[in-house]
Parts: structure tokens; sequence; C-alpha cells
């Protein structure tokens, strides 16, 4: 009985020493460091749904924020040329924004169909929009009814239906992540416009509980905060709440959008968001989202060479992956509950590629060397976070002038994988000597390829494939024990 006793004190005493109670600061904050799934997961799914999706319009205007739909309602505020030139014609300079919610029905809505297309495209994770700055919540939150003195949640509202609850159960059903995108923030919400202070303590942390406490998620995507400072928001003692009350206290991972002066900040506790950018390193926990298209909300104004294609998607990821990174990738569902079809097979299509070649993707991380150049000068990376204009397509198109990149690379413990673009009959790593006994293979098909040394460089020969060999392009060589 006595080892028995001395034992478990033994037991709660070292649970004692690893259970960590964090402050509301950030220097407290920045100890829980970033959950360990969220590095190795790498592939999400982001949805902006809302009464945005019934509009379904904005310009398309590449590499601007005047191509999100999801921004209607602001634009027409601001008597934006386009927006407002469009609501006029097609609903009338009365119409107000509000009364789109009429007409957001979801009748469509088939959540465990969505489930399917997010399971077959290979991603490991959702984040769904809780509410955007709109302010409408897609699950029964009495906080959104009660400040806006209106139904404002798709409970009460129209839709009738807990669409946010409804897809978190078909979503982990399928066996991936869910999470939330959440905005702090709310246009027009009449609390936020006439007492902040009294809007973060009654309506945006109460409503924040409620959505976690009732949902779990594993992501919670901040968004919206860039009008007042963090400690405005109250963000590290909420931040505090979450990592040591909250029912997701172990698993929850957060971006770093929790105050104007937050974003590539406190990379303890929060990754970095890059935006249509130009992405990040390996040195941060970071994580690019962009749409298929140029919104993030449906935009029925963008038409098919407005969309990324298949290829470009995969290099996209292939690119986030190799520089350390996770990518989230944007759909937008229409007003009655569909994803669009093109936007389904650009899905099903990086899943097709994932089937074979995710070794490369999943689990791993950054090599030393995030990508190869080909000779020549290469061009200068602007580093925006924000719409930086970067189109990874294009960086590896082989040029007369310039460098190109030749292949990406990412490893896993001694495999390394080189990601290449377009077929090439060799393919040569730079001043790299393998470990003895490599194993050279293309991955997806498993053919056995012949290499050597040649001085500083290694070289791969693949004069000998067949087309069949190379089905999947991008192509990866697969180094087995090169590490």
């Amino acid at each position: 009985m006595k080892r028995l006793i001395a034992l478990s004190l033994m037991l709660l005493l070292h649970a004692a020493s690893h259970a960590q109670k964090y402050s509301p600061n950030w220097e407290s904050l920045n100890k829980r460091g970033i959950p360990a799934w969220f590095n190795q997961e790498k592939f999400g799914i982001f949805i902006h749904w809302g009464t945005y999706a019934v509009p379904a319009y904005a310009p398309v205007i590449p590499n601007s924020g005047y191509s999100y739909s999801e921004w209607y309602w602001q634009r027409l505020h601001e008597k934006q040329k386009d927006f407002w030139a469009f609501h006029q014609k097609n609903y009338g300079a009365d119409f107000p924004y509000t009364d789109f919610e009429k007409s957001f029905k979801a009748e469509l809505y088939r959540p465990e169909q969505w489930a399917d297309v997010f399971k077959r495209s290979g991603a490991k994770y959702v984040v769904l929009t809780s509410k955007h700055h709109e302010g409408y919540c897609l699950w029964p939150n009495a906080d959104a009814d009660r400040t806006w003195g209106r139904p404002w949640n798709a409970v009460s509202g129209t839709p009738k239906r807990d669409l946010l609850g409804d897809l978190t159960s078909a979503v982990r059903n399928a066996g991936l992540r869910m999470g939330y995108y959440y905005s702090l923030y709310e246009w027009y919400n009449p609390l936020w416009l006439s007492d902040k202070q009294r809007y973060v303590a009654e309506h945006m942390h109460p409503q924040f509980k409620d959505l976690v406490t009732k949902y779990k998620p594993d992501v919670i995507f901040s968004d919206g905060e860039w009008d007042i400072s963090d400690t405005a928001w109250r963000s590290p003692e909420l931040l505090a709440w979450l990592f040591n009350e909250s029912p997701v206290k172990e698993q929850v991972v957060v971006n770093d959008r929790w105050g104007k002066n937050t974003r590539e900040r406190n990379a303890g506790a929060t990754y970095t968001t890059s935006e249509y950018g130009a992405g990040m390193n390996p040195n941060i926990v970071w994580e690019e989202s962009q749409g298929i298209g140029h919104s993030y909300g449906y935009n029925r104004n963008e038409q098919i060479d407005d969309y990324k294609t298949g290829k470009q998607l995969i290099l996209l990821l292939i690119d986030v992956v190799a520089r350390g990174g996770n990518l989230l990738l944007d759909i937008g569902p229409t007003a009655d509950g569909r994803i669009p079809v093109i936007m389904q097979e650009r899905l099903l299509e990086i899943g097709a590629w994932l089937e074979g070649n995710g070794s490369a993707i999943f689990n791993t991380t950054a090599w030393k060397q995030t990508r190869q150049w080909s000779t020549g000068k290469e061009p200068e990376k602007k580093g925006p976070s924000y719409m930086a204009g970067y189109d990874i397509s294009k960086l590896v198109q082989p040029q007369k002038d310039s460098a190109y990149i030749e292949q990406f690379y990412t490893r896993n413990g001694s495999s390394l994988y080189c990601i290449v673009p377009q077929y090439r009959p060799q393919v040569v790593i730079k001043n790299f000597k393998p470990a003895v006994g490599t194993k050279a293979s293309i991955l997806a098909s498993k053919k056995v390829l012949t290499a050597k040394q040649v001085g500083a460089d290694y070289h791969i020969d693949l004069s000998q494939l067949k087309p069949t060999d190379l089905e999947q392009r991008p192509f990866v060589i697969h180094l087995q024990g090169a590490l």
C-alpha cells in the first residue's frame, strides 16, 4: 500500500511539473508553442460562407482585396464603383444588405458530401467561417441576435439549421480535424459602433467562448483585428482562457491576428498568416491562405481563366510545404449550399496527386535547401504577406535570360524527396553527396532509378523511364536513406 501511495504521489508530482498555467500576457503565452500536429498535417481547406454568398459578386481584379466577394457589404458602404453599380442595377439603391439573409437558404446543403470531397482532396483539416465581418453566425448563437436586434444566425434566421455544427460532425466523421475562422469585429454591429469596450466584454468574448465550448475546434483563424490593439481586444486574457481552461487547451492552434500590433509576432503562441502572399521560410510556423480564384467567398463574376489549374494548385502546395509552411486552400460555396463543381474538380485533382506523392508532403520538414535554381540570375522575391503577386507556376518555367526553379525538396527522417515540376532526362542535385546505400526511385510508381556521384553533385538518370512511370506531374524522386 505504501509503495502504491508513493507511486501515486510521484505521478501527481510529475503531472504537476508538466502542467503549465499561462498568464494573460504574451511572454507567458509564447511559452506554449504550437501543437505538433499542425506542422505535420500541412494541407487544410478554408471555407468562406455567409450571406455574402447571395449577391456573390466582386470585380475580378488580380492581386487586389477588391476581388473579395465577402466584403460586399463594406464595399457598398464605401460606394466602391463596381460593387455599387452592380447593386443598384440588380437590387436597387434602397435594398439593404441585411435583406440578403432571406435568400441565404442553404436548401441544397449536404455536409456529408462536402466532407467526402475534402477527404478525397487529401486535406487533413478544415476551417469554416463561423462568422465573417458581417457578424452573421453559422451556429445558434444568442449573442448575435441580441446585439444585432434581429435574427442573425443560421438557426434563428432563414436556414433554420446549425450549418456549422452539421459540417463539424461530417468532417470529424470523415477523420479530419475541424477549425473555425472567427472575426473579432463586425462592421455594423450596433454595439461595436457605439461602445467598443462593451462590445468586447459583452459580445465578442462570450460569443467566442460559446463557439469553442460547444464545438471544440482544432484551429482558430482569428481575423478583423486591425482596428484596435490586442490590449483593447483583451486578447491575451482570451488566449489564456483558451490555453488554460477551454476543452481544447491541449490541441488547439491559433493564428497571429489578435490586434493591430500582433501579426508576425508571438511565434510561441501563434502561427504566422500569409494571404495571397509570397510566403515565409522554415524558421517560423506559417500558413499560406488563398482561394482557388481571386476571392474567398463565391464570386459569380469569376470565369474559367480566373481559377488556378490543378497543376498550379499542386505547385502552390509543394512550394509552401518545401518552405516549412501549411497551405489553407479556400473554397466559396453558393447560397443554396453547393460547392461549385469546378472547385470540387480542383480539390480532387490535388487528392489524386497526393494519393501517390503524399509521403513527400505530410509529416515532412524543410530540408537545408528548400529549392534549387538553374544557372542564371534569380528573380527577386518580394516579401509581403498580403497580395504579393507571387506566382510559383511562373517561377518553375524554363527561362532563357534568368534562373528558374528546377526542383523542390522536403525530408522525413533519412529520406529526401526531390520534387520536379517537369520532365528532364537527368536531374542533378547540386553540392550533395547522399549516404552510402541510398536508393533512388519515383515515389508514385516505385520505379527504381540509376544515380551516381559526379564530383560534388548527385546525378539521377531518368532517360530510360517510360511515360507510364511518370503519369503524375510534378513527379517526386524518393531518395531513401540519403540523409
